[in-house]
């Protein structure tokens, strides 16, 4: 008689691709702790060697070996249930997921605050002279990493810190569920065609489909119904087209109040996470959970991080006024009766209007030439063109955890040599994939104590536009430089040359230089032959016509100050919340946003306005007093992208040279080398701002 495995086995292989398909609520109700029951006494057995000798006999074997591997168990089954509670979230997944994170949590605390553990990496690092740089680099790390996460606690401050770490997970899991219900849980049903007016085929298309999903199976995207929603491919193309100002502005009401009603409220979670990190930092001997958060980044203080910030938000707050005057008088030359005041839910719409009588551009036009398939195919192109490898389809040979989701390898261009292979899950799938766009590890580069050797895998996910009917999904231009951005990210992790998991790839990286390959492969949207060769139209494959693909090169800096100036007002926002921010001050945390407000928007923030409480990248992913990672990293970026123009962007020798240098430092060396020297092996000298401020049109050539 054969037993069927148990649900608990797809959980606990800690190796290879997991099995999607039977990692389901079963599996994680009994797989986790079957897992943690083991890692535990491994664990147990790891301090008791450590203890017996004090450390004394530390090695890089004995120690970081066995320490990698109890991390990367923990990883793999723990990720792939975090996985797909962002890409299959369901109510038996989250409330499985619920059950066990205490545990999960409870063993990431013990491992990272064991003593006999953190003598032997003192005692290791003591031994300089036997390490190299990386091996140096990792353990600094580790080092830091435990000493953040409490191993100098004692007693009766250990419990607390660890009771506070519990709470936070806990609470920051609530917060993503209730954004993630919010988005799924509003809908506004438009019955009348007058209702679309101004609205492409497109968009109706989406709509209806998402109608007949809502059960009225009759919608069609002539007749309808049509079904709004705060999801993104909705929302946003909704209020950049449509006529209907009394529409436009219930759907941007609904969005900016989003989690910020029961049952869905995240109102009382943003105090609560703030003072979670508060109370922690505090335990750590730190002012703030911003001067935590820095400990390990590039950037040296919050002072530098508002010094950079400022220098980007006078000029965007300049040329964003300009931008708005410009607005209003398209508005007024219009005769729209919005013309005296611009309110919110106008600036997507008018700003599209003055797009295509300034550029004769009409972005929702060019879809048809950006279908997936095409910009994949370009996007395949420049990387072969650039950094030397070749990037085949491989459907079928994974185990994938949605029909949408697709399989591709990485090979050397040259010999073939198998190099890494990522998953692609592009389309938006309103409650049960929670939105954005994102890379992460599903495998990291590994060379086992056998030699052999583990590829990375990676996980590139989107929330595009999805396929209707027998048309493809036809991008926005911003979709297609959403995925040349997290496709950067895949890069780094599939690219990396550092055989050591703990700085391969994106791991040991510091956060606020892990945006540079993502932000550099931004730039190639807007390189001409690259543009070319990956817009042509999905029915006939006519290339884009050239005198649209330069507009789309002239638009590049269109309304720029207006969107650094957002970037700016978040991560301001972000910074101050975790530096300046007490509990019990007097003040919200709403209150402090809306001071930094004040500089740092063109136009006053609606009463409603609740931004905090679906703000994901602060509250629930890894971004806490990091957002200004994003601006930080794209100085990188933008510096690391002027190197191939001052090389020659026509001159493809030096192209391809200057890829090659570009493969050989910031995509291979990962967290091996601190980000600055990375910097300069490629560019030659330190990081400067002014491609940044070109690139965007804020200064002057």
């Amino acid at each position: 008689m054969t037993l069927a495995p148990s649900p608990a086995a797809a959980l606990l292989r800690g190796e290879g691709l997991p099995d999607f398909a039977a990692i389901n609520a079963a599996a994680v109700r009994e797989g986790i702790p079957t897992l943690l029951h083991d890692l535990h006494s491994r664990l147990d057995q790891l301090e008791a060697q450590l203890s017996a000798n004090s450390g004394a006999d530390a090695s890089w074997d004995n120690l970081m070996a066995p320490l990698q591997s109890l991390a990367e168990r923990l990883r793999w089954s723990w990720g792939a249930v975090n996985h797909l509670l962002g890409v299959c979230n369901s109510p038996e997944l989250r409330e499985a997921h619920q059950q066990q994170q205490a545990a999960v949590v409870a063993f990431g605390s013990r491992l990272a605050q064991s003593q006999p553990i953190y003598g032997a990496l003192v005692a290791l690092s003591a031994q300089a002279e036997g390490l190299d740089g990386c091996q140096r680099r990792i353990l600094a790390a580790e080092l830091l990493g435990m000493r953040l996460r409490g191993v100098g606690l004692q007693g009766e401050e250990k419990q607390q810190f660890n009771q506070l770490t519990q709470e936070l997970a806990e609470a920051c899991t609530a917060y993503s569920n209730h954004v993630l219900d919010a988005t799924a849980a509003w809908g506004l049903l438009l019955t009348s065609p007058e209702q679309l007016a101004g609205c492409p085929e497109s968009l109706r298309q989406l709509l209806a489909a998402a109608a007949r999903e809502a059960g009225h199976p009759e919608a069609s995207a002539e007749a309808g119904p049509w079904q709004l929603g705060l999801d993104y491919p909705r929302y946003g193309p909704f209020l950049q087209f449509s006529e209907r100002r009394e529409l436009r502005e219930q759907l941007f009401r609904a969005s900016i109040g989003r989690a910020a009603q029961a049952p869905n409220d995240n109102q009382p979670l943003v105090e609560q996470i703030l003072g979670l990190r508060q109370r922690k930092a505090a335990l750590l001997g730190y002012g703030n959970w911003a001067e935590v958060s820095l400990a390990p980044k590039m950037a040296p203080s919050v002072a530098s991080v508002e010094s950079l910030l400022e220098q980007l938000r006078a000029p965007s707050l300049k040329a964003g006024r300009t931008e708005l005057q410009d607005l209003q008088q398209l508005a007024q030359r219009r005769g729209a009766p919005e013309a005296s005041e611009l309110r919110p839910w106008d600036l997507s719409y008018w700003a599209e209007q003055l797009r295509q009588e300034r550029f004769a551009l009409d972005s929702e036009a060019l879809r048809p030439w950006f279908p997936l398939p095409q910009v994949l195919e370009g996007l395949f192109g420049l990387c072969q063109r650039l950094f030397d490898i070749r990037i085949e389809a491989a459907d079928g040979q994974a185990p994938i955890w949605h029909p949408d989701v697709r399989f591709f390898q990485v090979r050397e261009a040259s010999s073939g040599e198998a190099l890494a292979s990522f998953y692609l899950d592009p389309y938006s799938r309103p409650g049960s994939k929670r939105g954005g766009a994102w890379m992460d590890e599903c495998l990291g580069r590994l060379r086992r104590a056998d030699g052999q050797m583990v590829l990375p895998v990676a996980y590139l996910v989107c929330n595009q536009s999805p396929p209707v009917g027998d048309t493809p999904s036809l991008m926005t231009f911003n979709e297609v430089e959403t995925l040349f951005h997290e496709f950067g990210h895949g890069l780094q992790h599939m690219l990396t040359s550092v055989d050591r998991p703990e700085a391969a790839g994106i791991n040991g990286v510091e956060w606020d230089a892990v945006e540079l390959p993502s932000q550099f492969m931004e730039n190639w949207c807007f390189d001409p032959p690259t543009l070319s060769g990956l817009a042509r139209h999905w029915q006939s494959g006519e290339p884009l016509p050239a005198e649209e693909l330069q507009k789309l090169l002239q638009a590049r800096t269109f309304m720029a100050g207006s969107g650094t100036l957002r970037q700016v007002h978040l991560a301001l926002t972000d910074l101050r919340l975790h530096a300046q921010w007490q509990p019990g001050s007097g003040q919200s945390p709403e209150q402090l946003r809306r001071q930094v407000a004040e500089t740092t928007t063109l136009l006053p923030l609606l009463e409603e306005d609740s931004l905090l409480c679906s703000f994901s990248h602060i509250f629930a992913g890894g971004y806490a007093a990091g957002y200004y990672s994003y601006k930080w990293a794209e100085v990188l970026s933008a510096d690391a992208f002027a190197a191939f123009e001052d090389a020659g962007l026509n001159d493809e020798a030096a192209v391809r040279h200057t890829g090659k240098r570009f493969r050989a430092t910031v995509l291979s060396l990962g967290g091996s080398v601190a980000p600055e020297q990375v910097f300069e092996a490629f560019r030659g000298r330190p990081p400067s701002p002014e491609a940044l401020l070109r690139h965007t049109g804020l200064v002057s050539v």
